[in-house]
């Protein structure tokens, strides 16, 4: 392994940009859950396993219409565990590099860590829109949300829009998502492709993203498609397809504190 960091290090240090594209295994140094496969998600909300609900399952904006205490009870449970977290000390390393961010994940610890230019392709929790929507409208989600622990259902008043009176939802892409309202996240996207284009030697870092859902691979490949500068930071799927890059089958804090000290 020892090699592999070498070269990762290398990459990094010769870099005129750096990419960072990161999946959920990049916030469970920080104590988050990622979610990965049915087990690991009833191991993180237990009453979900009792009424046989998966994550794709829960994560559906059918919920909002159908049980609106269901949906935020989810979703607000997720809103204070990513309000109450700390960004590990791998996110500082990269904010030192100068790092920009590309990631699937909807928890802020990117901006958290004092971050500004960071591309959330799902959306965020920290934001929300009306449930219709009514209008293509996101707004700041400046509300607590009171979950019941044992039931996971959410107790008292919920979210409304400002507009209609209705319920409001976070603006995260769900699973069979028509309602998402995306130029928040567009926006973002936009900014990061006109950013590329004017960096050739980039180098992408891809951290903790899975083949299951395969938005955040997709995107480190396609970015380093033409260098091949790619460093995949994953302990259950560390490969790379045809050698184009650098493996590195570590958890994200691992492989971020030894490239720190390796780049110094």
């Amino acid at each position: 392994m020892n090699e592999a960091y070498d070269r990762a290090a290398e990459l990094i240090v010769g870099a005129d940009a750096l990419l960072v594209c990161a999946g959920a295994g990049m916030g469970v140094d920080s104590g988050l859950p990622d979610f990965r496969g049915t087990e690991g998600f009833w191991r993180a909300y237990p009453p979900y396993e009792r009424l046989g609900l998966k994550f794709e399952e829960i994560a559906d904006p059918a919920h909002f219409a159908d049980d609106p205490a269901l949906a935020w009870g989810f979703y607000g449970h997720r809103l204070h565990l990513y309000r109450d977290t700390v960004p590990h000390e791998g996110f500082e390393v990269l904010r030192s590099w100068g790092a920009r961010v590309f990631t699937s994940n909807v928890d802020g610890q990117f901006q958290k860590a004092g971050f500004t230019d960071v591309a959330e392709v799902h959306g965020s929790i920290h934001h929300v829109q009306c449930v219709e929507p009514c209008r293509d409208e996101i707004w700041e989600c400046s509300f607590d949300v009171e979950v019941d622990p044992v039931t996971m259902r959410a107790v008292g008043e919920l979210p409304s829009c400002p507009n209609c009176g209705g319920l409001a939802r976070p603006n995260i892409l769900m699973f069979g998502d028509w309602g998402w309202v995306p130029h928040r996240s567009q926006a973002q996207l936009d900014a990061l492709n006109q950013w590329r284009r004017s960096h050739r030697n980039l180098v992408v870092l891809e951290i903790g993203a899975g083949t299951a859902v395969p938005t955040v691979r997709r995107q480190a490949e396609l970015a380093s498609a033409a260098s091949g500068a790619l460093v995949r930071i994953n302990v259950r799927e560390p490969e790379v397809r045809h050698g184009r890059g650098v493996s590195l089958p570590v958890g994200a804090l691992e492989a971020l504190t030894t490239l720190a000290r390796r780049t110094a």
